[in-house]
């Protein structure tokens, strides 16, 4: 059987949710009663976070690899980073499995569903990174403004990231959405935050569809533990 690796921790709630979901899609994939093989390797949040913030970013390449040849000694065929924010230094990695790349899963699925302007939501690493707008170039991505930014990075850090589910925060994250929407046409949301689905359930709000990364992420992983990808 294929083993996949993840890396978690990043947050420690998103990590329950992508093993969740992981069960959830294999079994609706593969309904014999069976469930994958998956090693989980829980790091920390706060030592990643400091790093990004600090600009160490060959530092942060460095520990999340050798994180990574953990799950290659413990077993594990492939692997995934549960989190968007690491992916700041995903071509920096030097793993010794594959890793599926939650950015390039999403790029496919905004392709697939011919989207062209979409908004991002995440951390301030993520929303203000360059890794989404390369990789998904030509799509051309919006994020929100300064202080709309400040808002979703302290909100995911202070509330999400320890699972709070605060409902005047989510107000305040769809009025930003229909602001976007308005102002600058977006087409479709990323959650470029592996936390914010869960506040941000919805497929969609006002017609804007919401790419929830967490999902699409997991779903590339059970394509690639079935052997269909």
């Amino acid at each position: 059987m294929t083993t996949l690796g993840v890396i978690g921790g990043i947050g420690p709630e998103s990590t329950a949710e992508y093993y969740r979901l992981l069960l959830a899609e294999y079994r609706r994939r593969n309904p014999d009663g069976g469930a994958p093989s998956i090693i989980i390797n829980s790091i920390d949040l706060k030592r990643l976070l400091d790093l990004v913030g600090a600009g160490r970013l060959d530092e942060l390449a460095q520990w999340l690899t050798s994180e990574l040849e953990r799950l290659a000694r413990a077993g594990a065929d492939f692997a995934l980073l549960a989190s968007n924010t690491p992916h700041i230094v995903f071509d920096q990695l030097r793993s010794p499995i594959p890793l599926i790349s939650i950015i390039e899963a999403t790029r496919d699925h905004a392709q697939q569903r011919a989207l062209h302007r979409l908004g991002l939501f995440g951390t301030r690493f993520t929303m203000r990174g360059r890794f989404y707008p390369d990789v998904l170039a030509p799509i051309t991505i919006i994020t929100p403004n300064d202080a709309e930014q400040e808002f979703i990075h302290d909100k995911y850090l202070g509330e999400l990231v320890a699972g709070v589910k605060n409902p005047e925060t989510r107000d305040r994250l769809l009025h930003i959405i229909d602001r976007l929407k308005d102002d600058e046409k977006i087409d479709g949301l990323i959650l470029g935050g592996t936390d914010l689905p869960l506040i941000l359930g919805d497929e969609s709000h006002n017609g804007v569809p919401i790419l929830d990364t967490t999902r699409i992420h997991v779903e590339r992983a059970v394509e690639r533990l079935l052997g269909s990808h």
